[in-house]
């Protein structure tokens, strides 16, 4: 048995194998060679353990992750897998291992921390799509509308519902044979994350006599998930922003040498259990790892987040119980969610996406999938379309939708799953995180301006190609500047230069071009108007530091807040008092002072990555903006620079696979400084996409293809797999 491994001239992996479980095999070694440092850092995320090499900086997420229970749940889960799954699975981990020290040996970040690459676990890949997936439901949203209910009333607990930077949306768009010139459906579509380099997103072809498929794969994970062509079937996902994680409030207590948690029937143990996590250049830190009937506890709650009811049955208090803590003991917030729950994350969807032949197939196969809930597309080769949602939302009492919801309360605990909606496609079908097919599922969606967009773009046409779609991508029509711009022309007599802003703004063409002067003022005009509207008297109140761990700041920042619902801000009877006129006089006062200046000058890319950026590194400058089709987006108010925006575009074409486009924001390659690292930047850019090639002759074989029978041994239950 053999795997080798083919190149197209961006040194995209093509990989070929006799079997499904030497293609496996094949996938883990590509990624332990192309993108070593990134699944390793990912493998230590998933643990908790990065800090160990990334030092004190990271100890934040070490301890939610840990306290989260994010590698026992994958454990657990990979427990639970079918024999073939599981297989395959603990192929791919035999592939990562057999690949891992080559891949660490050209990553120069290795050596620059001292990390040595450790063996994989079968349940590895598991719980790095966990570490990704976590906060992908925005259960920290329920933080920051704790605090705007405590401290702003319950009737204003959705006044900043928007979506916000901590949440990853997608766009994403399906027109019939009867749009398309060659009368045969397309998919296209930009998943928005945060930007990662190396990419978050991998392009990849997997071939052999069952199944060939391209697509997007996400490093360290077996398969392609979100975003793939099996020649005959096509899908693609967008987040559906449905609520599945629920956060309780915890009464705890130390009693008997151990701690018991308050629940509606009232006391009973709680597990627990110390660790510690290693810091590179620092002292070790010890945690207590507790997880009550509800879920872990991955948070002490705030001591003023109290719970009124029967105050004599808190920690510690008299008449508590038997051997109460007599010194007390902080209360705590447990996390609920579904892969806990059910030991399930769905992953035998996987390969069965793999082996898709038609539209129905994908259906079947999505009826299993737990975690994230996405919005469906698929269409195949007969013109049949699928327009649905998928994933796992529990069923349980609304507030556990809104807000931390007391545990000791009857009527909070999950009764089985909601259906997951789906819809006829008459022509049409747009998915971009708005309310919508989801509606019912969720709390917070984003507000409708892409959705609507793209919509009104696909109908301009009936004669739509792979190529034609790279317009929609790029569209930079901010539709969410109405408001403030109507603010502005409401104003009365202004200074010259302020008199000269307004007229730049109110003759621009409400595009966030790159080049565009106006598209500058404007962002310059709203981040000054945010940061008034932040500090405003009637927000005093949510200025007091909230006392949540660093890893939720992105959901608890005001002033990205008050950006991100600058629309409802600027028009609502909420905030009695709140002088608006006023603030967008003295903003645009700020804002007239200022040196013109270009869009793209302002708005850059900016990457994350585990390691600091390379001093003086200028990365180019972007069109578009959080609310644009062009989704690149800042933080208005704290930053115009832009760590998120689309980390993949495709196009999948059902008349021919061949004239399928795709594109990432760097490159292939996870390697500094190789040649494929950031070959695509350039096209990312300007909005251009290269061509899917799946032709093997015309593809450059590797050197050097793996020996003969060097894959994974034969059996369901390698790797340690239990249960």
């Amino acid at each position: 048995m053999t795997v080798k491994t083919y190149r197209d001239a961006w040194g995209i992996p093509h990989l070929r194998a006799s079997d499904a479980l030497q293609l496996a095999f094949g996938q883990g070694e590509n990624a332990a060679l192309d993108r070593a440092w990134q699944i390793e850092v990912e493998r230590h995320r998933s643990q908790g353990t990065t800090a160990s090499f990334l030092g004190p900086a990271t100890v934040v997420w070490d301890r939610f992750a840990r306290q989260a229970r994010l590698d026992d749940t994958a454990r657990r889960c990979f427990a639970n897998l079918d024999d073939e799954t599981a297989a395959w699975v603990s192929a791919y981990v035999d592939g990562v291992n057999a690949g891992l020290a080559r891949g660490a040996a050209a990553a120069p970040e290795f050596a620059a921390t001292g990390l040595e690459p450790q063996p994989w676990q079968p349940w590895t890949p598991l719980g790095i799509w966990l570490a990704h997936h976590i906060l992908f439901a925005g259960f920290p949203t329920k933080l920051w509308r704790e605090e705007v209910a405590r401290r702003l009333g319950a009737d204003a607990i959705e006044l900043f519902a928007t979506d916000d930077p901590g949440t990853a949306g997608s766009n994403g768009w399906m027109v019939s044979g009867e749009r398309t010139a060659a009368g045969a459906p397309l998919i296209a579509g930009d998943p928005h994350r945060f930007i990662q380099d190396p990419g978050f997103y991998q392009q990849l072809h997997l071939s052999c006599p069952e199944y060939d498929v391209v697509g997007f794969a996400v490093p360290g994970v077996p398969g392609i998930a979100h975003f793939g062509h099996t020649g005959t079937v096509a899908w693609a996902i967008t987040n559906a922003m449905s609520d599945y994680h629920d956060l309780y409030r915890e009464q705890l207590r130390r009693a008997g040498g151990g701690i018991e948690a308050l629940g509606p029937e009232g006391w009973s143990p709680a597990v627990r259990h110390r660790e510690t996590i290693e810091v590179a250049g620092g002292e070790p830190v010890e945690i207590e790892v507790i997880e009550t009937e509800r879920g872990p506890v991955v948070l002490e709650a705030p001591a003023d987040l109290a719970d009124p009811a029967e105050p004599g049955d808190f920690a510690g208090a008299e008449g508590a119980g038997p051997e109460a803590d007599p010194t007390g003991m902080p209360g705590g917030i447990s996390l609920r969610y579904p892969p806990r729950v059910t030991g399930d994350l769905g992953f035998d969807v996987l390969p069965a996406l793999l082996r898709a032949r038609t539209v129905a197939d994908v259906d079947r196969a999505l009826d299993r999938w737990i975690e994230p809930v996405n919005v469906v597309h698929a269409a195949d080769t007969t013109g049949e379309l699928l327009h649905r949602v998928a994933g796992y939302v529990p069923v349980r009492h609304r507030d556990n939708w809104l807000r931390i919801v007391p545990a000791r309360e009857q009527g909070h605990s999950w009764q089985g799953s909601h259906g997951t909606p789906r819809a006829e496609v008459d022509g049409i079908a747009v998915m971009a995180n708005a309310r919508g097919l989801a509606g019912p599922l969720g709390v917070d969606f984003a507000p409708p301006h892409r959705a609507d967009r793209i919509d009104a773009l696909l109908r301009k046409s009936r004669d739509w190609t792979a190529p034609g779609m790279a317009a929609i991508h790029m569209d930079t029509y901010l539709a969410a500047a109405g408001p403030l711009l109507e603010q502005v022309t409401r104003l009365g007599e202004l200074g010259p230069a302020a008199e000269r802003l307004r007229e730049r703004l109110l003759s621009w063409n409400r595009h966030m071009d790159a080049d565009s002067i106006a598209a500058a003022d404007y962002a310059r005009l709203r981040s000054a108007v945010a940061r008034r509207i932040a500090a405003a008297p009637q927000l005093k109140c949510l200025t007091v530091p909230l006392t949540y761990p660093a890893v939720f700041d992105t959901w608890l920042n005001l002033t990205s807040k008050v950006a991100f619902a600058l629309e409802t801000l600027l028009t609502t009877d909420r905030l009695a008092g709140l002088d608006v006129p006023g603030i967008v006089e003295a903003a645009m006062d700020e804002v007239a002072g200022a040196e013109p200046v270009a869009w793209g000058e302002l708005h850059r890319l900016a990457p994350g990555r585990a390691l600091p950026a390379v001093e003086g590194e200028r990365w180019p400058g972007l069109g578009g903006d959080h609310d644009c089709v062009l989704a690149t987006s800042s933080t208005p108010g704290v930053t115009d620079l832009s760590a998120r925006g689309p980390s993949a575009r495709y196009v999948w074409d059902l008349s021919r696979r061949e004239n399928s486009l795709w594109i990432v924001p760097l490159g292939a390659s996870g390697v500094p400084g190789g040649g494929h690292h950031r070959d695509q930047l350039p096209l990312w850019v300007r909005g251009e996409l290269a061509p899917v090639i799946t032709d093997f002759a015309l593809l450059a074989e590797e050197d050097g293809p793996a020996e003969e029978g060097s894959g994974p041994e034969d059996g369901p239950d390698r790797g340690g797999r239990s249960g």
